[in-house]
């Protein structure tokens, strides 16, 4: 067999072998390299980012962060209870912080690692705008968007240096592609965008969480509408780069709080 008809045999194998279904899409994805590789990366990393911006300590709003998205990690984690799910977490070290910039931005990244921008709170408004927000932010990471995005960086690799650079020890260039699919760097505004299928799954398993965790999903809608209005016509906000046109967005937000009500419901949320 050929170098080339090998690679192409190599990348079948992966594409066959290396998939995991993930409970909250029911989908099965691309799954080339393990949480178990990838987190201790994400925490290096988010430690950097931390260490290089002003993080906010010890103030109302860092405290709401922090009380907002521990809501939203319990109700994660009652949800994946009830449907067989209850290791799905194990390696998660949740964290939340508030970071000082005008960057109209949030982020979670693999394992559990949160980052608020200061910029966002008139936008968030309430503890009910994080919890969207937060719920949105989370749904990326529970959903493994970034590690569907990396396995796809990872067979680019296999095609440009073989199998066994792809798949192997973490080298330099392995671990390059894992960054840039997470986009996890040390830099403001850090984390690239997800396409708009994984925004719109973000939105579904976000206003989920949201409703789990005691807030009215209504609430996500006047969110995206207040960051469409902050646009003011020009480039919409950092956070809303790759997501569908606001008004589609916001409409398919709507059609959805039905079923996150519903599914909440079997939980004991009750709202006014």
């Amino acid at each position: 067999m050929n170098k080339r008809n090998l690679l192409i045999a190599l990348v079948i194998v992966a594409l066959v072998f290396a998939c995991a279904k993930n409970p909250f899409t029911g989908k099965s994805t691309m799954a080339l390299v393990s949480n178990g590789q990838i987190f201790p990366m994400a925490f290096q990393q988010y430690n950097q980012f931390l260490s290089e911006n002003k993080v906010v300590k010890n103030t109302v709003e860092a405290k709401k962060i922090e009380t907002v998205g521990t809501k939203i990690k319990v109700a994660a984690e009652r949800w994946l209870a009830a449907n067989g799910h209850s290791d799905y977490l194990n390696g998660y070290n949740w964290e939340y912080n508030l970071v000082d910039s005008k960057e109209v931005n949030a982020w979670c990244m693999p394992g559990g690692k949160i980052v608020f921008y200061t910029g966002i709170l008139p936008i968030c408004k309430d503890d009910a705008g994080i919890a969207a927000v937060m719920g949105h932010e989370v749904a990326h990471a529970l959903a493994n968007h970034g590690q569907q995005r990396m396995s796809a960086g990872m067979l680019q690799q296999l095609g440009q240096v073989g199998a066994a650079v792809a798949v192997g020890n973490q080298d330099p260039k392995t671990q390059l592609i894992v960054m840039q699919a997470y986009g996890v760097g040390s830099q403001v505004g850090g984390m690239l965008p997800f396409s708009r299928k994984h925004e719109s799954e973000a939105d579904m398993i976000g206003l989920t969480l949201m409703a789990i965790a005691g807030y009215h999903p209504k609430n996500a809608v006047a969110v995206w509408e207040r960051m469409s209005a902050q646009s003011n016509g020009q480039a919409p906000p950092e956070i809303l780069s790759t997501h569908p046109s606001n008004q589609t967005r916001i409409d398919h937000l709507s059609s959805l709080i039905p079923q996150a009500m519903a599914e909440a419901a079997k939980f004991g949320a009750t709202f006014k």
